[in-house]
């Protein structure tokens, strides 16, 4: 069924949101000029997003790592710099990496409670992340081993959405979302195994990229979670998203997946043509119920009808999956069985990560090797829809961002339940290792944000990038921010639920330069 332009060119869907106040110096492309300039120092920036952490991580809680004396000493490194007249894409602008991700003299603890030790060496990333000049201020919050899309957990406690602080910014790369749409940050790196940069885009009103595999090298790991988990950049605007993944991209020498570059950021500038594009509604089978929430299906067909209106040919179908799932499962839990095997103290981790791992090590070998094998098959079954049509568009959730603990204290089957029902249109295409991109849709009535997904072929980000920013010159979703009193005032002042114990996370001990500030677990 084609979709015709019926006048709407908004995805707000009655949102209660208001606009923030003008804001200076505040995405990451305006704040590499403003540096390139001279009308601001890094200094300045990096201590201002330093500030903003330590302002809001008693009621946000997006880091689990800040490096604030570091920080700062690299930051007055780029201003002299600077001053020299050194010249670089990122020189002294502050960013974020999540806690999956080496940084040198830092721990890497994926959410998990434990001791563990710094680590030697940056990882490929972020060494590429600092020969463009960035300044990591400090990595973010993951709910553990990146297994959900929340961001909750006993050694951190709760990652709050900066929309509302009650529902969780999603995962399992919520800390780099509530960091950037929270604005202490102006982009930051997650990792998506799952939909876990592009599930946290759709529920903090953000741009989330999810590349091609090998774009941005996993190293010191070859590949990450038998090839489905790949690193990408989430950002307010699609210009400083592609900013991110071109200073991040690029491939190490004992990388398993290498693809051809490509140039990000100025595929944003270019006009994508008139596409033909396919609107899909039904989610890959698994066998349980995945209802799509109303406002949801609201928000893509208004996003679906403004494609319509900027001359592209949107029609509804579907891709053919067939049981793609049988091919995530074994990957997916080998991959947290190699986790595991990293922790200093696995007593400590959740029994849902402990049965996954276990289910891992039976998935382990023949089973395994067959779930990489049908690979092939399945880029060859799915990718006939890109014949007859250039991109797909989606949902990226079936479900609005759910209260903080909805998924807390549930068995492992009833979390994948409710996962896989909440989020059931990310992860195939971290099977396949295609690029995809979520772009904001729009808010429900209460004023949670929603998204929509634009999934492209192999090695397809420039046009996704293209299409993505056409719309953002549409839409102008950047325009909006979270209300300032609900990032910055404590949970309990805004009539959230109550503190109920400091005991379930320990900020100071796990920040590197002991900012101030509280970071209690709130919980419902």
């Amino acid at each position: 069924m084609g979709l015709r332009d019926n006048g709407s060119r908004s995805a707000d869907n009655g949102a209660t949101a208001r606009s923030g106040a003008v804001r200076e110096y505040e995405g990451l492309a305006e704040q590499a000029a403003a540096l390139a300039d001279g009308r601001v120092g890094s200094v300045e920036l990096v201590r201002r997003s330093l500030e903003r952490i330590d302002a809001t991580q008693g009621t946000v809680n997006a880091f689990r790592r800040v490096r604030a004396g570091a920080a700062l000493a690299e930051a007055a490194a780029a201003d002299r710099r600077l001053a020299a007249g050194e010249r670089l894409p990122l020189l002294g602008v502050p960013v974020a990496v999540k806690d999956d991700t080496d940084v040198a003299g830092e721990p890497t603890a994926f959410g998990c409670a434990g001791e563990f030790p710094p680590k030697a060496a940056d990882s490929e990333a972020v060494r590429r992340l600092r020969a463009a000049g960035a300044v990591i201020v400090g990595k973010t919050n993951s709910c553990e081993l990146g297994q959900w899309p929340f961001t909750e957990g006993p050694a951190f406690g709760d990652t709050r959405n900066p929309w509302n602080p009650g529902h969780t910014p999603g995962g399992s790369s919520g800390g780099s979302a509530a960091a950037v749409a929270a604005g202490l940050v102006p982009a930051a790196l997650g990792t998506d195994g799952a939909g876990s940069v592009r599930i946290p885009a759709a529920w903090t009103h953000l741009v989330g990229i999810k590349p091609q595999r090998g774009r941005i090298s996993t190293w010191p790991d070859p590949e990450s979670f038998q090839g489905i988990t790949v690193l990408g950049p989430l950002a307010r605007t699609v210009r400083d998203a592609a900013l991110l993944l071109d200073a991040a991209a690029g491939s190490h020498d004992g990388d398993l997946h290498r693809p051809r570059p490509v140039a990000a950021r100025a595929a944003a500038d270019r006009d994508p043509g008139r596409l033909r594009i396919a609107l899909s509604w039904k989610p890959a089978f698994t066998g349980t119920p995945k209802p799509l929430h109303p406002e949801v299906r609201s928000a893509v067909t208004a996003l679906a009808r403004t494609l319509a209106a900027l001359g592209h040919q949107v029609e509804e179908t579907e891709p053919d999956y067939g049981l793609i799932g049988l091919a995530f499962v074994p990957r997916a839990t080998t991959g947290v069985r190699e986790w595991v095997a990293r922790a200093p103290d696995r007593t400590l981790l959740d029994r849902r990560t402990r049965e996954a791992a276990r289910l891992g090590r039976l998935l382990g070998g023949p089973v395994l090797r067959r779930a990489r094998a049908a690979e092939r098959r399945q880029h060859q079954r799915v990718g006939a829809l890109f014949g007859p049509y250039d991109l797909m568009l989606t949902p990226t959730t079936a479900a609005p961002p759910p209260r903080i603990g909805t998924l807390a204290k549930m068995s492992g089957w009833r979390t994948d339940r409710a996962m896989i029902a909440a989020c059931p249109y990310a992860w195939p295409w971290n099977v396949l290792g295609w690029p995809g991109i979520s772009v904001p849709a729009g808010f429900t009535a209460g004023g949670l944000p929603l998204g929509a997904q634009l999934l492209g072929p192999s090695h397809s980000e420039p046009l996704l990038i293209s299409l993505a920013a056409q719309l953002e010159a549409e839409l102008r979703w950047y325009e909006r921010w979270p209300e300032a009193e609900l990032v910055g005032e404590r949970p309990e002042a805004a009539e959230r639920p109550r503190v109920v114990g400091a005991g379930r996370a320990q900020p100071r001990s796990l920040r590197a330069d002991g900012l101030g500030g509280s970071a209690d677990a709130v919980g419902l």
